[in-house]
């Protein structure tokens, strides 16, 4: 059974984290690229109690440099787990 409360902050708090950047530097870039995001919505996201739209994700990979699959990183078992 998948839980459906999954969150992918810590995933994103770590990977922002390993590209040595803050908060208000990721969500400066985020408006660069034409998103609107204040720090304390994306401080919500990394704490997951803020639902992150797909858009956001993708403009995260871009800004990280990662593949999608890193956001979920341990989240997501595996199918030989629920055959």
């Amino acid at each position: 059974m998948i839980d459906n409360n999954l969150s992918i902050g810590k995933n994103l708090r770590r990977i922002r984290r390993d590209c040595d950047l803050t908060q208000d530097q990721v969500v400066a870039q985020m408006e660069n690229r034409g998103f609107k995001m204040s720090r304390s919505i994306y401080s919500k996201i990394e704490q997951g109690d803020y639902n992150i739209r797909v858009s956001e994700i993708m403009v995260l990979a871009l800004i990280f440099k990662v593949r999608y699959n890193d956001f979920f990183d341990g989240l997501i078992p595996t199918i030989e787990e629920h055959i």
